[in-house]
């Protein structure tokens, strides 16, 4: 059987095909569609959304412990939330098979960085894994769910926004989901409650493991040399043995490799030959070593971190640094091109590509008709400091609304704006976060500000929607991940049961409220909470709940309305040099008003 899967889909084929019990996990882009697709195998599946990627881990973390084989995922800075659980279960180790989806963002392309989680394998003492394509993605991740088993260590299945979100042909064979048997729990608190009586026999236990998961990585067939055909652009995947200095003359260069930097490798040097490395933590050492025997010069192309290449300097053998990280597709022929003439010399150093700046480029922008804007238009106004999060909303650090001046993590809007009060930041300072990331982290900090009597306005973008990753359930939204109706947990009550008096719920389309209420808010000295509630218009189908339009005889062309930055205003007709009268996009237009409410000559008005 075959499919045509990305590789977040064939994860989830293999998880389902492995027998996985439980899955859980927080959306985050590039991991999202993971969980998305194991939910349609509910019915083997017990899948569910987290409130954060801690409580997810930690399910999953349960579920082994039972002997039910487990998966959870995460972007790649999920981990960092969920580090505390998975470093102590290293020490534990699973019953059930334990998989964790880290999928990392080289080039951050919807992220706030682009750290190499590769490094947090090996801190950790996990298994590490990492496919180059689909067909790996759905083969790691079955034998990932075994090798976890066998060694009773946390795997960690490692991808990156290229691997999950292209796309190719997977060979899935006899495809016939059905839960793996549950191995028996048996009461043991030497091995699962790591105390200082128990811990030092669990970490010489890890210890061991490792050395006996790097000999099991060195004859794995996830680890294999692939070698040089001169005649084609394509190289043989089919496992070789190299030459070496007894049996013929060692090959000029030899590439160590591994993840989506195999397939640009492969392309450049289809005519030399390559350690192409899957299992990658822990090293195998001595494959490395009985490759480099066997070439003259040995390259390692990675991206970001130097992960491989300082584990293999370190064992004393010289490296050729690749130089750049291969984090901007369109770059990467050209750079490994210009490595292959730097080594080999045996073709025209490559051009580099010219940008042509005169081409407009096109700035993220809130959707038309968020309710997002409102607000941030009136913090803006009303000349607030404004700590942010993660989410849509984060755009609204941009001009022309202005209207954020940090982002650090999920849920570290409310810690921060605490602490600018307490440095003796003055003015109105207020922290703003959304409904999922509320529930994610931001629970923790309302009680933290309230504990500590610190005067912090927190406002509440609720759109009854996790918006950002693509318009997933969370707790207030109705619905688990599998479409099932569940309980809705409204922000406000959990905030007056911390202790909060002032909690507050508007209108986020509503500007003339949405001003006295923040304003409120913000001058006052105890800690409040501001819901500010629209629903998301994508995910409510409301994109076309309405139209409003210009009458072009009585805009003055002052340009209040521009200031929203609401991409269905544009400019129309220029009545002195800068001075444009408005129009609306009636493509665009979602109906919100927002424009009718800042417009003082009565220009605009709802027409549908």
């Amino acid at each position: 059987m075959k499919k045509f899967l990305s590789a977040n889909e064939a994860v989830a084929h293999a998880a389902a095909q492995a027998g996985c019990v439980v899955a859980s996990a927080y959306p985050g882009t590039p991991s999202t569609e993971i969980l998305e697709n194991v939910a349609k195998f509910k019915d083997t599946i017990r899948c569910e959304w987290a409130v954060n990627e801690k409580v997810a881990v930690e399910t999953a973390v349960g579920a082994s412990m039972a002997g039910a084989r487990a998966l959870t995922a995460m972007k790649h800075v999920g981990l960092n939330v969920a580090m505390d659980p998975l470093m102590t279960f290293t020490y534990v180790g699973p019953l059930g098979g334990f998989v964790l989806v880290s999928a990392d963002d080289p080039g951050m392309h919807s992220s706030q960085n682009e750290q190499d989680n590769r490094n947090l394998a090996k801190f950790a003492r996990a298994l590490l894994l990492e496919p180059a394509d689909s067909q790996e993605a759905y083969d790691m991740t079955r034998a990932a769910f075994e090798l976890s088993e066998q060694f009773r260590v946390p795997v960690i299945l490692r991808l990156t926004t290229r691997t999950s979100h292209s796309a190719s042909l997977v060979e899935l064979g006899d495809f016939s989901p059905k839960p793996h048997p549950l191995l028996p729990y048996v009461k043991d608190i030497r091995r699962n409650i790591p105390v200082p009586a128990f811990s030092p026999t669990q970490r010489l236990n890890a210890q061991k493991r490792t050395a006996a998961m790097e000999k099991a990585a060195c004859a794995s067939p996830f680890n294999r040399i692939v070698k040089p055909t001169a005649t084609s652009k394509r190289p043989n995947t089919q496992t070789s043995k190299l030459p070496n200095a007894q049996t013929s003359k060692p090959a000029p260069l030899g590439i160590v490799t591994s993840a989506v930097a195999y397939q640009y490798v492969r392309e450049i040097f289809p005519d030399v030959p390559i350690l192409k490395l899957g299992w990658t933590n822990p090293l195998p050492k001595a494959l490395v070593a009985k490759f480099a025997k066997g070439v003259g010069k040995l390259l390692v192309v990675e991206e970001l971190d130097p992960f491989l290449e300082d584990q293999i300097k370190a064992m004393g053998l010289a490296v050729v640094p690749h130089k750049t990280e291969l984090n901007m597709l369109e770059l990467n022929a050209d750079r490994l091109q210009n490595l292959r003439h730097e080594i080999l010399g045996d073709v025209p150093k490559a051009k580099a590509k010219k940008v042509d700046e005169t081409l407009p480029r096109r700035p993220p922008v809130l959707c038309a008709g968020c309710g997002h804007r409102g607000v941030f238009y009136v913090l803006h106004k009303l000349g607030a400091t404004v700590t942010g999060d993660i989410g849509c909303y984060t755009l609204g650090a941009f001009p022309p609304l202005s209207a954020m001046d940090s982002t650090i993590c999920m849920g570290a809007s409310i810690g921060n704006a605490a602490g600018m009060k307490k440095a003796g930041v003055k003015g109105r300072i207020c922290a703003v976060l959304g409904d999922s990331t509320f529930f994610h982290s931001g629970i923790t900090g309302i009680l933290s500000a309230l504990y500590n009597g610190t005067p912090v306005t927190t406002v509440v973008l609720d759109n009854r929607i996790t918006a950002m990753t693509g318009h997933q359930d969370n707790p207030g939204t109705g619905k688990t991940l599998a479409g099932d109706p569940a309980p809705v947990t409204e922000i406000g009550d959990i905030a007056k049961a911390c202790g909060y008096r002032k909690v507050v719920k508007v209108s986020a389309d509503d500007l003339a409220a949405l001003e006295t209420v923040l304003m409120d808010a913000m001058d006052g000295d105890e800690p409040a909470l501001v819901i500010a509630y629209a629903p998301c218009r994508i995910a409510a189908k409301l994109t076309k709940e309405g139209l409003c339009a210009t009458d072009a005889a009585k805009c003055k062309a002052c340009g209040a309305c521009f200031k929203l930055g609401c991409p269905a205003i544009t400019r129309g007709e220029e009545v002195a040099p800068g001075r444009f009268k408005m129009r609306i996009d009636a493509e665009l237009c979602a109906g919100c008003k927002h424009c009718t409410q800042v417009c003082k000559f009565g220009a605009i008005a709802r027409v549908r």
